[in-house]
Formats: C-alpha cells, structure tokens, sequence
C-alpha cells in the first residue's frame, strides 16, 4: 500500500519533530513557509517545546542565540531563499560563539520549482552554507529522515551549525509528482 503525499507529510513531520524532542531540542523558532507546514503545525501541537515564530530568519537567529545562552537547546526551521540575510548572524553569532543550531530548511529552485525567483537562490544556497564550513545534509527522500537523529547528535556534540536541506521530493513534490 503506497503513501499518500499527505499521510506522507504528516508522518515525517511528526517522525522529525520526535528527532527534536529525542535530542533535548526545546525552542524552535520558525519562519512560515509552506513545504514545512507540517512540521511547524507538529512543533507548534508539542508542549514540551517551546515555539516562537519570528518574522526573519536572522531574527529567529538571534532567538536561538538567546535560548542556547539561557540552557536550552534551540532550532529554526527556515527556508534557502533567506540564507543570504542569516551570513552575518551565522558568521559573528552562531559559528563565533560555538552555538549548535539544527537548520532545518525547505530547499526551493530545484527540478520543477514553479516559482521562477526560488531558483536564483538555490544555486548559491549550497554554496554559501559551504563557504561558511556549515555542514549541509540534502534529504531528497523520505528514508533520508532517519540520519535526522545523528545530525542532531553531531551538531550539539561539536557545537557547530548544521543545515538540513529538505527538497520537494522530499515533501512529495510541487504537486505534480
């Protein structure tokens, strides 16, 4: 019996918000975006975290800064079109005060990408995240998700960024897939 894209979804939303909760993660910042609804509704139905939407990414940055200063262990959930406005926060905050900070990020402008301005940024997000030695994980599909766990353990064991690239594939496509 195949999946469908929403019970999909649903499922790897929760399976990723539980990877959250397993590692300690207890404030998430988030920025709307529609490929990650799901986790962000999942985030946001959790009681044992914390969630404050921020209007920016680097913002939402800033958010993490402060809950990692005050003992807790943040993550913002973004999306690649907003990682040219994160390198300075990323550079003078997160990566000089060695804060680990999950990224989970919706990757739009690839292979059948609808909206023609998305693209632009995709081809410099992978890029940019290198330039910045952040190490970058690119899930294209559902069994990609059960590195999740590692990452985590990775990212606050050395206390280093990581970014979490999460394509339309990996959300079932744009709809016409």
């Amino acid at each position: 019996m195949r999946k469908t894209g929403a019970f999909k979804a649903v499922s790897i939303s929760k399976k990723i918000v539980d990877d959250f909760v397993a590692n300690d993660v207890s404030f998430i910042t988030t920025v709307p975006c529609k490929q990650l609804a799901g986790v962000i509704d999942e985030v946001e139905a959790r009681e044992e975290i914390f969630h404050i939407p921020a209007n920016k990414e680097d913002e939402g940055m800033g958010l993490c800064a402060g809950a990692f200063m005050g003992g807790k262990r943040p993550a913002i959930i973004m999306q690649n079109t907003a990682i040219g406005v994160t390198i300075n926060t990323l550079a003078t905050l997160t990566q000089f005060y060695r804060m680990p900070l999950p990224m989970l990020i919706s990757y739009r402008g690839e292979l059948r990408e609808p909206v023609a301005c998305q693209v632009e940024m995709a081809v410099h997000t992978k890029a940019l995240l290198n330039q910045l030695n952040i190490p970058t994980y690119h899930f294209h599909k559902e069994s990609d998700a059960d590195e999740l766990d590692a990452i985590l353990k990775y990212t606050f064991m050395c206390n280093k960024p990581v970014a979490i690239l999460t394509d339309a594939s990996f959300w079932g496509g744009y709809g016409d897939q």
